[in-house]
C-alpha cells in the first residue's frame, strides 16, 4: 500500500492496517516524512530502528477495540520519560536516561502506541515561543519566519507535518494550546489531575498537565480516553467523573470588546468568522480571569519554577538558556509570606470563575492574540511570549479544562483558531462543541470554494 500522501489520523490508519499495511512500513514513511521537512529541531531523539522493532514484534494481534492505538506512531515532549531514551528537557547538562516509562507513555504503549521519538521544547518547559533551546529550534509547520510556539513546539510541529497522528506535550500556562493554534492542530488540555503526571520533569508541579497534539478533535479524544485515569503513585492525580462527549453545551460566552486582545487586522477578522460560528454565542466580560494570569509570572508561582529546577540551575552554573535562567531567577524576590498572599489572591479568583460558570457553559476565546516573526521575538525575548498567554495563563491556575481548535483562517493565510474553556470535569463537553465547530469551519472553507 501506498502510505506517500496517506493521512496519519487513527481511523485512516487502522484503514490500512486492515487493508494490508504494516507498523514497519507506517514507521518508515513517519521517517520518510521527517527528511522531507528538513526540520532538524523536531525530535532531540529518534527511537533506534532496532528498538521499534522489537516494539513491533510485541504489539498483539490487530484489534483496534481493544487497542485504539494500535501501529499508531506518536511523538512525546522530552520533559516526559520514556524508557531506556535519553532525557533532556532542552537542556544538555541535564541529560539522563529513564529506567521507566511516564504513566501516560506507558498507557500509551499498553493502548498499541509506537513511540517514533523525543521532540524539542523550550527549555525545561519555561515559555510559549518554542525557541528557548539549546538545540535547533523547530520550524513552524506553515509559517517558518514565525514562532512555532512553545512549550511543547516539536510535539506540535511533528503532528502538524504529519510525521505523526499523536504528540504528547505538557501545559502548564499554554503550552498544549499555543503551538497548536499556530500550528493549525488540535490541542487538548484535560483538567487537572486527570492524566498523571509521573515521569514528568515539572515546572509548576500543582499546574503541569499532559497534554494531546492532533490533527482533529476525535483523534485527540482518542488519546485522552488512553491516558486519563487515576495514578494512586501520583500525589497530583485527580481523576474526574468520565463522561463522553455528547451533545454541545449552547451556554457559549465570548469576550466583551474590552477583553478582546488581538494585535493585528488578519487576527480580527478570523475571529470575526470564527464567531460567527458560534451562533448565540453571548459577550462577557471576563477581566477577572485574565487578571489571574498576574500571578503566574509576576506573581510568587514563578517560585514553584525554582522550586522545580531551581536547585539544578544553581548545582551547574551556565547550563541553563538565558532567559530560563533569568526567569527562575526571579523567583528569589518572592517570600513564603508572598506565597500565602498569592493563594489567598487566587482563592478570590477562583470565585470569581466559579461564579462565571455558573452563567456559562463554556469561554471561547481566540487561542492567540499575535502570531510573532522570529525576527520580533529576537529583538524582544520577554514581550512577545507574554503577550502569547494572554488567552492561556489563567486557565490551570482557575483549575480549568481547554481545547484549542483551529478556526477560519487569517485573510493573510496564517492559522488562526479558537480554545474553548471550561470548568474542571466538562472536558467531555468542550471535545463535543469541538467537534461541531470544526465540522463548521469545515462546511465554511468549502462554501467559501465553490
Amino acid at each position: 500500500m501506498n502510505l506517500v500522501d496517506h493521512p496519519f489520523r487513527i481511523a485512516a490508519l487502522h484503514a490500512a492496517y486492515a487493508a494490508g499495511a504494516t507498523p514497519a512500513a507506517v514507521l518508515a514513511e513517519a521517517r520518510r516524512r521527517l527528511t522531507a521537512a528538513e526540520d532538524p529541531g523536531i525530535f532531540l531523539d529518534l527511537t533506534p530502528e532496532a528498538d521499534l522493532a522489537a516494539a513491533i514484534a510485541a504489539l498483539p494481534s490487530f484489534d483496534p477495540a481493544r487497542f485504539p492505538l494500535w501501529g499508531i506512531p506518536v511523538a512525546v515532549k522530552d520533559n516526559i520519560a520514556v524508557a531506556g531514551r535519553p532525557m533532556t528537557a532542552a537542556c544538555p547538562a541535564f541529560a539522563h536516561v529513564p529506567t521507566e516509562d511516564a504513566t501516560a507513555v506507558a498507557r500509551l504503549r499498553a493502548a498499541g502506541a509506537l513511540v517514533l521519538g523525543k521532540a524539542n521544547l523550550d527549555q525545561f518547559a519555561t515559555g510559549l515561543v518554542g525557541v528557548r533551546t539549546p538545540y535547533p529550534a523547530p520550524r513552524n509547520a506553515l509559517a517558518p519566519d514565525r514562532v512555532p510556539g512553545g512549550s511543547s513546539s516539536g510535539s506540535a510541529v511533528a503532528v502538524a507535518r504529519g510525521i505523526v497522528a499523536i504528540a504528547l506535550g505538557t501545559d502548564t500556562a499554554g503550552s498544549g494550546r499555543v503551538p497548536a493554534a499556530l500550528n493549525g492542530i488540535v490541542g487538548l488540555k484535560p483538567s487537572l489531575g486527570a492524566v498523571s503526571t509521573r515521569g514528568v520533569v515539572p515546572a509548576c508541579r500543582s499546574l503541569d498537565c499532559v497534554s494531546v497534539f492532533a490533527a482533529d478533535v476525535e483523534d485527540a479524544w482518542t488519546a485522552l480516553r488512553v491516558l486519563a485515569g487515576e495514578d494512586r503513585a501520583d500525589p497530583f492525580s485527580r481523576p474526574i467523573a468520565w463522561a463522553e462527549p455528547g451533545t454541545a453545551p449552547a451556554r457559549i460566552a465570548i469576550p466583551a470588546a474590552p477583553d478582546l486582545h488581538l494585535d493585528e487586522a488578519p487576527a480580527r477578522a478570523a475571529w470575526v468568522a470564527a464567531r460567527g460560528l458560534l451562533p448565540g454565542a453571548e459577550e462577557a466580560s471576563i477581566t477577572a480571569l485574565l487578571d489571574t494570569a498576574a500571578l503566574l509570572y509576576d506573581g510568587p508561582w514563578v517560585a514553584e519554577r525554582a522550586a522545580a529546577f531551581g536547585d539544578f540551575a544553581a548545582a551547574h552554573p551556565g547550563a541553563l538558556h538565558p532567559v530560563t535562567q533569568a526567569i527562575v531567577a526571579g523567583a528569589a524576590r518572592f517570600s513564603a509570606v508572598d506565597a500565602f498572599r498569592g493563594m489567598y489572591r487566587l482563592a478570590e479568583h477562583r470565585r470569581a470563575a466559579e461564579d462565571f460558570f455558573a452563567r456559562f457553559d463554556v469561554l471561547a476565546v481566540p487561542s492567540v492574540p499575535c502570531f510573532p516573526t522570529l525576527a520580533a521575538l529576537a529583538a524582544d525575548p520577554f514581550g512577545p511570549n507574554a503577550r502569547l498567554g494572554t488567552y492561556t495563563n489563567f486557565v490551570n491556575l482557575l483549575d480549568l479544562a481547554a481545547l484549542a481548535v483551529p478556526g477560519p483562517p487569517r485573510p493573510d493565510g496564517l492559522p488562526a483558531g479558537i480554545t474553548l474553556i471550561g470548568p474542571r470535569g466538562s472536558d467531555a463537553a468542550l471535545a463535543a462543541l469541538g467537534k461541531v465547530f470544526a465540522a463548521r469551519v469545515a462546511a465554511a472553507g468549502k462554501a467559501d470554494a465553490a
